[in-house]
């Protein structure tokens, strides 16, 4: 593939992808957090090496990790960007083990905001809304998140893959304006 083709089509996906997020997150009440969701992705950073792996079906991010064995792109973005579960995660002292914060519910649902952005950008017309879930539980990251941050994230997801897009952004909504200065919050199912 041509450097501009993959210029213009990797500005193309993260234009389509932060215009989604911005117009989801918009109609939970999170406008802020719309506006300025995944703005490192424009930085130096970031953007060069995107334009390096892009493949226009999946995260330049992955094609990086599989070719170099790491992402510096992503070492960026994820510090960067607090709906990351990635963010979340520290060293306990001089232990090796790592400790998974739970996310503060703002951002855990603008990581549900994101994961179903990024399924319609990358699945095109095969999109469906059971997409972000079954992904989410099929993937490894769950074996190392925050166990409560996995059980929120599954449940929001598993709302929409039940209820329609429209049913879960109307309860996304309200739970934001109910919880949105919390820390955590607890679902009942």
């Amino acid at each position: 593939m041509s450097f501009a083709k993959r210029f213009f089509g990797h500005l193309h996906t993260i234009n389509t992808h932060r215009f989604l997020v911005m117009k989801t997150c918009f109609k939970c009440g999170m406008y802020a957090q719309g506006l300025l969701h995944d703005l490192s992705k424009y930085s130096f950073s970031e953007f060069w090496p995107s334009v390096t792996y892009f493949q226009g079906d999946r995260s330049p991010i992955s094609k990086e990790k599989q070719v170099k064995g790491y992402s510096q792109c992503w070492l960026h973005h994820k510090g960067r960007n607090k709906h990351h579960w990635e963010y979340w995660t520290d060293r306990l002292g001089s232990d090796t083990k790592l400790s998974c914060i739970e996310m503060p519910f703002r951002y855990m649902l603008e990581s549900v905001i994101d994961r179903i952005s990024a399924s319609k950008v990358y699945k095109k017309e095969k999109y469906t809304q059971a997409e972000p879930y079954d992904f989410f539980v099929n993937s490894k990251e769950i074996h190392v998140m925050n166990p409560k941050t996995v059980e929120q994230i599954s449940y929001l997801l598993k709302y929409l893959k039940e209820n329609g897009e429209e049913k879960a952004l109307t309860y996304y909504k309200s739970l934001y304006k109910e919880h949105k200065y919390d820390q955590t919050i607890t679902f009942h199912s």
